[in-house]
This record gives structure tokens, C-alpha cells and sequence, in this order.
């Protein structure tokens, strides 16, 4: 266990070592313990922690809130369109600036191109912890709720195990490729055999590829791109199709949406999920299309851990407060 992560940003689970993501992970089923046993956990009594949206959010914003308020401090929202960080407030002056008033500060920004840049800037500004709650980059806090679900269903030892990460139509909006991006950086450290699905117009960024293809190298298992979305569930444990953006084939609104047209049918079904193993689970980081990318019988069905997925962002996310803003 590390003892010692005051002050550190958290912008990808990359920059965190193994050692120190198990470290957060320990630190997170006991502050769920705590939670469950109605023990007060108050190890950030006036502690402030800015959360500036450049995106709307639900499940984000409600747990950071609530997670800091049972953690005994305050979460300050901040929305970008109603401050001046719309009319030319820059990164440094909200790195230098709101790094002094508070104690933490919290940004999701998904812009193309721009998002990880600004964090990434903020944080160089700031004296205090940045955390990343979503850039078009990395969702790391997501990814850490999902391995910490895959770790309650299966066990801590996942070496073995089978994940299919997989594209899913949706009709919504050009969504962020974060999500994959993280969980096949992230899964690919704990030994899992790690399966990527996608038609081609949706690769993710080829950097991220070669992480997650070392990552395979140095702790086991494997990591291998499927094009079959039916491949893809064939003997897997862990089921995670979403939909996610074309960016790297268009970063045109229309001719995205008429790309994905071509893949309707990559919709999770009962007879998908009928080609995976018995036990295996259905997981969607929310909100899904549903009967679009997922049928009803599906992500309310017995083999969906969405909601389990959902709670355990509250705690991860207390326990990154607690180790790095004390």
C-alpha cells in the first residue's frame, strides 16, 4: 500500500502505478464499508474541492458532490458558461487562482483536441490536486468504478478473465472515446485478455493502442481488435459495448452519424449476450440509448451491474479526495 498521495493529480490512471491504483481501490471498499455500517468517515472536515463543467453531467456531478459532503467538506459547483471562464479567464488563472481558494480542484472538459490540454494545463498552475472527470482522453474515475465492480463479481485475481470492450450504436450525439481509451489502458494492467470490437471508421487514438499493448506485455494476459461484434461476446466474462464518436474518421457531426447508420445492428440483445459465458456481466458507464444500443431485457436483466457500476463512482472518487486532498 502507498501511504503517501497527497497532492497528486489524477488526470489517467497511467500516471498512477499499479501499487498506488490498489492502493485507491483498498481505501475505496472501506470507505463503502464505512458507508454501509453508518460509520462517519469525516477526513475532509473544511476541505473545499472546486468542480468546474464545461459538460453537463449527472451521475459525475452528484457523486462528487454528495462524496465530499459525507467526507465532511464542500464541493463548489462551478459551470463555465456562467462564470468568466467563458469570457477569457485562461487554464493558468484557474490553476493559479482557484488552486488557492480551494483544496482541490475537479474539471470535466470533452472538447476535441482541447480538453486534456486545459487540465493538463490547470494542473500545472495549480498547488492542489487536479482530478479529471472527464476530457476526451480519459474518464479515469469511471474506469476505476468499473474495475472495482469487476473486482466485487470476480475476485481481485482477474488474470484470465475475458473483457469485451465494444463499440454500440447510438443515435444520440458523437460521444467521447474516453471510455475505451481508459478501460483498455487500465484492464490491461490486471492480466485480463482484453478485447477491443469496432467497426474500423472507429479506432480509438493510436498511442493509446501501443499503452495498452505494453501494459499486455509487462503484466499477462493478452489484447487483441475484433471487427465481429458477435466475436466479440463469444466466451467473454465481462461485456462493455457502448457507443463512442468516429473523432479519428470525422469530426463532422453529419457524416458521423451517417457512418454509424451503416451499424445499426450492433445492439446488445438476449441472443448476444446468449454467446457469452454463463456468469458473465453486462456493464454501460450511463446514460445508454436504450433499445438502441441495449435492449430493456438486457440492462435491466440479472447479468447488468449498471447500478452497482453507478454507486461505485461515489467511492472511488472519495477515495481519491481523501488520499490526495488530506
Amino acid at each position: 500500500m502507498q501511504t503517501d498521495l497527497r497532492g497528486r493529480d489524477l488526470i489517467s490512471t497511467q500516471d498512477w502505478s499499479k501499487e498506488e491504483i490498489e492502493t485507491l481501490l483498498d481505501v475505496a471498499w472501506d470507505l463503502k464499508r464505512r458507508r454501509a455500517l453508518g460509520e462517519p468517515h469525516v477526513l475532509l472536515r473544511d476541505k473545499v474541492l472546486a468542480l468546474l463543467f464545461f459538460f453537463t453531467s449527472t451521475r459525475t456531478r452528484i457523486s462528487f458532490e454528495a462524496g465530499m459532503a459525507q467526507l465532511g467538506g464542500h464541493a463548489q459547483f462551478i459551470d463555465s458558461t456562467t462564470t468568466q471562464i467563458s469570457h477569457g479567464d485562461t487554464a493558468k488563472e484557474i490553476g493559479e487562482i482557484v488552486g488557492r481558494y480551494t483544496d482541490g480542484i475537479a474539471i470535466r472538459q470533452c472538447d476535441w483536441g482541447i480538453g486534456n490540454a486545459y487540465i493538463n494545463a490547470v494542473a500545472e498552475a495549480s498547488r492542489v490536486p487536479v482530478l479529471n472527470m472527464q476530457c476526451e482522453v480519459y474518464h479515469p474515475f469511471q474506469i476505476l468504478a468499473d474495475l472495482m465492480t469487476i473486482q466485487e463479481k470476480f475476485g481481485r485475481d482477474l488474470r484470465g478473465k475475458t473483457i469485451n470492450i465494444s463499440w454500440a450504436y447510438a443515435s444520440s450525439y458523437q460521444k467521447p472515446i474516453s471510455v475505451p481509451q481508459s478501460l483498455v489502458l487500465l484492464m490491461s494492467r490486471f492480466g485480463m485478455n482484453v478485447r477491443l470490437t469496432r467497426p474500423p471508421e472507429y479506432q480509438l487514438m493510436p498511442d493509446i493502442i501501443e499503452q495498452a499493448k505494453e501494459n499486455t506485455a509487462k503484466h499477462g494476459g493478452s489484447f487483441e481488435i475484433l471487427d465481429d461484434f458477435e466475436a466479440g461476446f463469444t466466451g467473454a466474462d465481462i461485456l462493455y459495448p457502448k457507443s463512442w464518436g468516429s473523432w479519428l474518421t470525422t469530426e463532422d457531426d453529419e457524416e458521423s452519424a451517417e457512418i454509424g447508420a451503416k451499424y445499426q445492428d450492433w445492439i446488445t440483445d438476449d441472443r448476444r449476450m446468449a454467446l457469452a459465458n454463463d456468469d458473465a456481466i453486462y456493464m454501460h458507464c450511463l446514460p445508454a440509448d436504450r433499445n438502441i444500443e441495449v435492449t430493456d431485457s438486457v440492462i435491466d436483466g440479472p447479468q447488468s451491474v449498471v447500478y452497482d457500476e453507478a454507486e461505485n463512482r461515489l467511492h472511488v472518487q472519495k477515495a481519491a479526495m481523501a488520499l490526495t486532498m488530506r
